[in-house]
């Protein structure tokens, strides 16, 4: 930490930007003697803005985290702010997540160019193995394209697209860049041509492990960047988010494994929901646990071993 600044590294796309920045206010509001200044750092991610996430060579864990890591590993930076379900099961030694914010809305979101429902066939576009193997489950006669790019871009693809029925993104990164807004009764969203959207229950889209939910990154030796993000800690979603990534981190994969998780603490019990599929939505394995809300790591192993 330099002596007049805290410095936190961020990805520099339009959405990661939007959270670095949430986190850097809330910071400030915390801590008004304090400064806080962000540092964009590229990640291998980044770089691969066309490339299919499912054809890229070797690991695909860590790709919109390591170098982030790197930089905080060498003190570049103070803490660095990322998408949860962007972070690999395992952390790297020396660095710990310090504090998990409130978490946003876990749902996802079905958009496009007319008011109708999901289809049960057509071509529904989504970058996410977890996504289109639910979507096979439930309906094996669609057809999934990949789409990459952010937000924008990919809202952009599906208006200008002759084909797609429509594509599926999360509701938290709608959200956070106000593209969707609730406080409007309206089912379109901020965004021209007008789209629709439709949210998409857990009981037909499970989430990402960690999706909609920030994770705040530290040196684990760093106690004094350690003590000031925990201001932000919030417990519910630290828990609920832990039992989950036990879960993955039990089952062995990384962010683009074909599982889904949830988890929410109701009247004091942690419920833990799971779910893993084949790459092609066949032979799906849903499962739920419940226990106490501390007890998130035993209860995402249990999960886990339930179902592989």
């Amino acid at each position: 930490m330099s002596e007049t600044n805290v410095i936190i590294g961020t990805r520099g796309s339009a959405l990661a930007l939007a959270q670095a920045t949430l986190v850097r206010d809330l910071l400030r509001r915390a801590f008004p003697k304090l400064g806080f200044e962000l540092k964009i750092i590229k990640t291998t991610g980044d770089k691969l803005k066309t490339a299919s996430l499912r054809q890229v060579s070797g690991s695909t864990k860590g790709l919109f985290t390591k170098e982030l890591e790197q930089a905080l590993l060498r003190a570049r930076i103070d803490l660095a702010v990322h998408s949860c379900k962007d972070l690999p099961g395992e952390i790297p030694a020396g660095l710990k997540i310090a504090a998990i914010p409130k978490r946003e809305d876990a749902r996802d979101v079905f958009i496009s160019k007319t008011k109708m429902a999901l289809p049960s066939g057509g071509v529904i576009a989504t970058s996410s193995v977890r996504r289109a193997c639910q979507l096979l489950a439930r309906s094996p006669q669609l057809q999934i394209e990949e789409i990459r790019g952010n937000i924008e871009t990919r809202l952009r693809k599906l208006a200008d697209s002759e084909s797609w029925q429509g594509i599926i993104l999360a509701a938290a990164g709608l959200k956070r860049l106000n593209i969707l807004n609730e406080t409007k009764s309206t089912e379109t969203l901020q965004f021209d041509p007008p789209l629709h959207h439709r949210f998409l229950p857990f009981d037909v889209m499970l989430p990402a492990v960690g999706q909609a939910a920030l994770a705040i990154e530290t040196r684990a030796d760093d106690s004094l960047t350690g003590s000031i993000v925990t201001r932000l800690n919030h417990f519910a979603s630290f828990a609920a988010v832990s039992a989950e990534r036990a879960f993955l981190r039990e089952l062995g994969g990384g962010c683009q494994i074909p599982a889904a998780a949830y988890g929410v603490i109701e009247q004091g019990k942690l419920r833990l929901r799971g779910a893993i599929f084949e790459e092609d939505g066949s032979n799906p394995r849903r499962g739920e646990v419940t226990g106490g809300e501390k007890d998130f790591e035993p209860l995402g192993r249990k999960l886990a071993q339930q179902l592989k």
